[in-house]
């Protein structure tokens, strides 16, 4: 089951156990991309894997991440998700001023 983010009452974030028959449990990150990181993404192969749901969900392996990139993983997330205008609100990683 895991644990969901939600925005207007659609996933932007959910993170769950899986376990595999024959392999070690995995923790794994779904979230929401577009453009092109979502390319960058699809192509990117371990920890990054494409859903086989919707045509911007990715996943992640949580096995040993990058905390900052999960955060600005889940952020983007949620500005792909939520209105123009509360994304609009919100502070960017790639868009923060240093």
């Amino acid at each position: 089951m895991g644990t969901r983010w939600m925005v207007r009452k659609r996933t932007f974030a959910h993170v769950l156990g899986v376990e595999d028959e024959g392999a070690d449990p995995v923790v794994v990150l779904s979230f929401r991309s577009e453009g092109e990181e979502l390319e960058v993404l699809r192509r990117a192969g371990h920890p990054f894997f494409v859903l086989g749901w919707g045509r911007d969900a990715m996943g992640m392996v949580l096995d040993d991440p990058d905390w900052d990139e999960v955060a600005e993983l889940v952020t983007e997330s949620f500005c792909v998700l939520a209105p123009k205008k509360l994304a609009s609100l919100v502070d960017r990683p790639s868009t923060a001023e240093p």
